[in-house]
């Protein structure tokens, strides 16, 4: 396979499967009438201290999972939930996709003309990479490479 049929495939041989929509909060609170009404049950919740956010994740009917991401400081306006908030109101911040390898998913990305952003390989249990919502309809896209019992 050539470069150009890599690019013409996108992420597709990358992608081992669409993981999760998170949605920022201001805070969390595991009662939400929200993930009562899309039926959600709490499954895996901890705190990003290098992000300085909490987060809790819900399985949905079907399988799916949403998360909640709500920051550890709820009146300072330089967090990035904050801003996001102030600038947005609540709501769907990013989806994740789970790829096989962080590294060849962003060379794809970027040969494709989009605008990787926030790089992180530090931990090697959560490698992430944010295509930019500029360049990819307004959505931002996390790109995650973890192992598969991560949350289990």
């Amino acid at each position: 396979m050539t470069e150009g049929d890599e690019l013409r495939i996108g992420l597709g041989g990358l992608v081992e499967r669409f993981d999760h929509v998170s949605m920022a909060v201001s805070a969390i609170d595991p009662s939400d009438p929200f993930t009562i009404l899309v039926g959600g049950a709490a499954f895996d919740e901890g705190v990003s201290e290098p992000g300085r956010f909490r987060w809790i994740q819900y399985r949905l009917p079907g399988g799916a999972v949403l998360e909640m991401i709500a920051p550890l400081v709820a009146d300072d306006p330089e967090h990035f939930i904050n801003r996001f908030i102030a600038e947005r109101g609540e709501g769907l911040h990013h989806v994740t996709l789970k790829v096989t390898d962080l590294v060849a998913a962003i060379a794809v990305a970027e040969g494709l003309g989009f605008r990787v952003i926030g790089v992180d390989e530090s931990d090697p249990m959560w490698k992430e990479a944010f295509v930019h919502p500029r360049s990819a309809h307004g959505v931002l896209v996390q790109l995650a490479e973890f192992p598969d019992d991560l949350h289990d």
